[in-house]
């Protein structure tokens, strides 16, 4: 009987995860209306001024252009990245800013959806 329990356990374990996994990170529609979480993504982009470094089209300034940067980086590598900067290149940690801390995810979902050209346009509005 216990194995039976652990393996319906697993098996909704599995069922969970794989539910969860199949969530959009961001949903865009005419390439600039979005989900309400990834406008928040993006007033934490506006509201940090990472387009001083980035460019205001995520283009790449005097920090690298994100749009090719998140081609290539895990949302792990995003998230350390942002949190503990990399000051030896001039990045700043924003492990203080309670504003990018609290939507980091969101953050991350508006970053990807320029880099994956999903979101076609930098200002982004709320989708209707």
């Amino acid at each position: 009987m216990n194995v039976l329990r652990h393996i319906l356990v697993f098996l909704m374990f599995g069922f969970f995860c794989t539910a969860f996994a199949d969530e959009p990170l961001y949903t865009v529609v005419d390439g600039n209306k979005v989900d309400a979480e990834t406008l928040k993504g993006f007033k934490a982009w506006r509201a940090a001024a990472c387009d001083r470094c980035h460019g205001a089209n995520q283009q790449g300034l005097v920090g690298p252009s994100l749009i090719e940067r998140l081609k290539i980086l895990t949302k792990d590598e995003f998230v350390k990245t942002v949190t503990e900067g990399r000051l030896e290149k001039g990045m700043p940690s924003f492990k203080t800013s309670k504003m990018v801390m609290s939507n980091i995810d969101q953050l991350y979902a508006y970053l990807k959806g320029r880099s994956d050209g999903a979101i076609t346009k930098s200002k982004v509005e709320p989708m209707q």
